[in-house]
């Protein structure tokens, strides 16, 4: 009866040895599997998503002009309605500033001859038998000068707070950023006056856009080249003028 039970018991043992190597190597064979498909290589979307893009942008171009109908405009999804709003700047400009004409004046001419047409037909139409004209009455909703109004004021506040924070001293390089910009527009400011400056503005986002959408695979290399040939010209300028530069209370905390 003893050997019996010995044999029993080890048997069971031998048994309950195979159950833990199948388990043991079925874990090893799973943990391997894991190890390969991390050293897989990375597939083409990831690469893809790694292409140098101009800006630092991770969006479609259409994404980064805000969406909706002004993007639609900017990259001319509807060729109609972007020449119109191309062309309509473009008159306004040459109406302006060619032809010399004031908006006060114009805004005067247009009520005079508007409201002149208006009178002589509603006072006229019995004699040439013609229905009075209908004049719709015009409301102006406030929601949408309010939410413009907040925009605005958004905005603004949080250029203001970008300016006090170049003031303070805290970042060199952005001050010098700012700077530059500044200089840039006097001297454009020198040049033409802000209707000019504004229309030149109004055609660049109408061409620019959809020219770098349509050809980004070949300007985005040419960028990166220039990104990186600007960041080499800044560490040299950084070492040999900016490092030398006193730093402000700030800035010595913060080292």
């Amino acid at each position: 009866m003893a050997e019996e039970s010995e044999s029993k018991q080890s048997a069971v043992e031998s048994m309950m040895e195979k159950i833990s190597e199948k388990i043991h190597g079925h874990d090893s064979s799973s943990s391997s599997d894991s190890d390969s498909d991390h050293e897989k290589p990375a597939s083409p979307s990831s690469v893809k998503a790694k292409i140098y893009r101009l800006f630092g942008r991770e969006r479609p171009v259409h994404h980064v002009l805000g969406g909706g109908k002004p993007a639609d405009v900017f990259l001319w999804r509807n060729k109609k309605i972007s020449a119109g709003v191309l062309g309509g700047a473009t008159a306004i400009w040459v109406l302006f500033e060619l032809i010399e004409y004031h908006l006060l004046t114009l805004i005067c001419h247009i009520s005079i001859l508007c409201l002149a047409l208006l009178f002589l037909w509603s006072n006229a139409h019995t004699f040439i038998h013609k229905s009075p004209p209908r004049i719709p009455e015009v409301h102006l909703p406030e929601e949408p000068f309010l939410q413009v109004a907040s925009a605005l004021a958004i905005e603004l506040n949080q250029g203001l707070k970008l300016l006090r924070d170049i003031a303070s001293g805290r970042n060199l390089k952005e001050f010098l950023m700012v700077i530059a910009a500044f200089w840039v527009l006097s001297i454009v400011g020198s040049w033409c006056n802000f209707l000019t400056l504004f229309y030149i503005c109004f055609v660049l986002l109408h061409t620019v856009p959809v020219l770098y959408e349509k050809y980004e695979d070949k300007v985005d290399p040419f960028a990166e080249k220039a990104a990186i040939e600007i960041k080499k010209q800044y560490a040299v300028f950084d070492a040999k003028v900016l490092s030398k530069i006193p730093m402000g209370p700030l800035k010595a905390k913060k080292v």
